[in-house]
């Protein structure tokens, strides 16, 4: 059930009333032939947040252009010949969709409009070909104009920037990162420990998401956005980071479930200053990080060329190193925080470098996935339109864009037909109010003002709902469907027939759409996440076959979206050890390109043996993504044995600790139940399950 609308839904839903109502009233003033598609698109791009609207605006009017410059192209061409016209769109559209699913940022919208407007344009213009340039223009003109109107509405009345919603979001991710780090570090039950960590990773690509639309905003706060983007950045490390002192903690503790002497102090501490939140001493962090450094090097200097003895000390070196590196991204989050309640557009030296290295988000893309959503948009047009060319439907036109329009709306959904369906049912709840207003209402209004009175009852109570993420489909399906039938009166069809006969063409293309996605392009969550697993071991396979040092951080930030993907998916699937594998599977890449990048200092007595362990790597990442359940090679842990011998034979230097630090934690993240003390066989039980994905 809704709730009960709040003030500022009420506010929202009247600024997208005069939005649609102003470009309704300039549409009929420039007498374009179609006022109320300025009137629905006015709906379409409003949002709550102005910065939204505004970032969208820009890429909508993009989208909007050259679609309507690719329909006068394939009309001009395909007129004579109708059956090539349809494929045209249908791969014009396919093609359109496919380029949009792989940029996840507001820029897809340019791509995704650009597709189905050629389609909006196209089917009702096949009638009178001749006029396609004047229909195309008069298209163009309708929606920009309610583009414009709609911006320049939210964007003056009332702004509700999006910088100030973005910030209490980034608060609460914080206070969500600091409790994750608390909870780890206190031994918390595993399923508040995954809790945590699915929210922490859900955190981040949702503020990464938000932070793209933030340069666009009414608020002062669009400045923000470089020390924003550092602030994520940082968060985007806690994942790997935390996970890997859990583990290293894990495999420390003894029978007894107690952790060595040393660590349990300095683990304390570290705890006690994370606690402490915006009031610790940054003293104190100074402090702790001196002390890290002094236990590193002491464990650093325990790593002797016997492999099996060696594997103690590196283990501890490589927790001391995490917890440094926990502290400095929980430090880092609090200065740019504070830096940008100070509102000063200039970050401090020593946190300008955080802003200057980032990964300029990069999102994790499955090409797979996009070119079948193109696919399934190609044959649902196909379908529709053969079927119309061959009984000479009247209405076919109208079920072929429905058609376009709605294998596009919802097809970055795994399953598009939920979506799909629950836009049908509240189309067909609107039709009796929109055959109320189109036969009984609206023809006998005689000026602009009555129109709007008889219109506002309806919209601004459909408005308000739009505003409530838990029902915004359905409001807008009803908006949609009103909207799309009061459009019979900018033709003069506003009569039973012509009513009817287009209702049953809206109806015939969302069906349309639904079967066809339903057919060939509906997948479940469990299958999205092993999908996203596969990515991601092809992925690390590949920086383990590199001859070049690969980019560390495209590949950390493409993980970590995949790790917020499986969140959600596998909360849907409820299952939760493939995101387990999905983080230790993170850590492993970032070791991997870590030892990368140190192989020119290794020196020939270990480059061979380096060599020899990643090309291990390399296979059995390979195996595990060509689905084949075949145990890692037997070689490998002996491999690392002997790599980290050689390791320690090497002089002591801050590059031979790093080295130490990855593969020590390469180990744990391929074989985390082997021992420290003794080298030990191939941990075909824990990967074969992971193979089996």
């Amino acid at each position: 059930m809704p709730k009960a609308p709040t003030l500022d839904e009420l506010i929202f839903s009247l600024k997208s009333f005069a939005g649609a109502m102003l470009a309704l009233y300039v549409a009929f003033g420039m007498g374009l032939p179609r006022p109320f598609w300025a009137m629905l698109t006015a709906y379409v791009v409003s949002s709550p947040l102005s910065g939204t609207v505004r970032s969208k605006a820009l890429f909508r009017v993009s989208g909007t252009v050259i679609g309507s410059i690719a329909a006068v192209v394939l009309t001009v061409s395909m007129v004579n010949a109708p059956e090539l016209l349809v494929l045209a769109v249908g791969l014009w559209v396919g093609g359109c969709l496919y380029i949009s699913l792989l940029d996840r940022t507001p820029r897809s919208y340019t791509f995704m409009l650009a597709g189905y407007t050629a389609g909006l344009i196209v089917f009702p213009g096949v009638a009178d070909p001749e006029v396609i340039f004047d229909t195309s223009l008069a298209r163009v003109e309708e929606i920009l104009l309610g583009i414009v109107c709609a911006t320049l509405i939210h964007s003056v009345v009332l702004p509700r920037g999006i910088g100030p919603v973005l910030l209490k979001r980034l608060d609460a991710a914080l206070r969500d990162a600091e409790r994750w780090t608390l909870d780890a570090l206190d031994d918390a039950g595993t399923d508040a420990r995954m809790r945590d960590r699915h929210k922490m990773a859900s955190d981040v690509t949702e503020l990464r998401v938000m932070t793209t639309h933030l340069p666009y905003d009414t608020s002062d706060l669009r400045w923000m956005t470089r020390p924003l983007r550092a602030l994520q950045d940082r968060m985007v490390y806690l994942l790997p980071v935390l996970t890997a002192v859990l583990d290293r903690l894990s495999s420390l503790r003894g029978p007894d479930g107690l952790l060595p002497s040393g660590v349990t102090p300095v683990l304390a501490e570290v705890r006690s200053w994370i606690a402490a939140g915006a009031d610790a001493d940054p003293a104190e962090a100074d402090r702790l990080f001196a002390r890290l450094d002094r236990m590193a090097a002491d464990e650093a200097r325990q790593v002797t060329a016997g492999a099996g003895a060696a594997w103690g000390p590196a283990t501890r070196l490589s927790l001391f190193r995490r917890l440094r590196s926990l502290l400095e991204i929980h430090r880092d989050c609090r200065d740019l925080r504070a830096h940008i309640a100070t509102g000063d557009h200039a970050l401090p030296d020593h946190l300008d470098p955080l802003a200057r290295k980032r990964s300029r988000g990069v999102f994790h893309t499955d090409h797979g996935m996009a070119l079948w959503s193109g696919a399934a948009a190609l044959l649902g047009i196909g379908v529709v339109s053969a079927f119309w060319i061959l009984t000479g439907w009247s209405s076919g036109s109208a079920a072929a864009m429905m058609t376009a329009v709605f294998t596009c709306f919802f097809a970055s959904f795994d399953d598009p037909v939920p979506g799909i369906r629950q836009f049908l049912t509240y189309t067909l709840a609107s039709v009796p109010i929109s055959a109320f207003y189109l036969l009984v209402v609206l023809p006998s209004f005689d000026s602009f003002p009555i129109l709007v009175l008889c219109l506002a009852p309806t919209l601004v109570t459909l408005g308000m709902f739009v505003a409530q993420p838990a029902v915004f489909g359905k409001a807008m399906a009803m908006i949609f469907g009103l909207g799309g039938t009061l459009s019979l009166l900018d033709t003069g069809n506003g009569d039973f027939a012509s009513f009817i006969n287009s209702t049953t063409g809206q109806v015939a293309g969302i069906i349309t759409a639904m079967l066809v996605t339903r057919l060939c392009r509906s997948v479940g969550a469990a299958w999205s996440a092993r999908r996203l697993l596969h990515a991601g071991w092809r992925e690390i396979a590949d920086l383990a076959s590199a001859r070049s040092v690969p980019e560390q951080d495209g590949f950390e930030s493409r993980m970590l979206d995949r790790v917020g993907l499986l969140s959600a998916r596998l909360a849907q699937a409820r299952v939760d050890e493939d995101a387990i594998d999905a983080v230790r599977d993170l850590r492993a890449g970032l070791n991997v390109v870590e030892l990368q990048r140190l192989r020119p200092v290794l020196g020939p007595g270990a480059s061979p043996l380096l060599d020899r362990l990643l090309r291990s790597v390399a296979s059995h990442f390979r195996t595990l993504s060509a689905q084949r359940p075949e145990p890692p090679p037997s070689t490998l842990l002996g491999c690392m044995d002997e790599l980290l011998g050689a390791i320690g034979r090497l002089a002591p230097c801050s590059e031979r600790d790093r080295a130490v630090v990855a593969l020590a934690a390469l180990r744990r993240s391929l074989f985390p139940t082997a021992a420290l003390t003794e080298p030990q066989p191939s941990e075909t039980a824990t990967l074969s399950r992971r193979a089996s994905a």
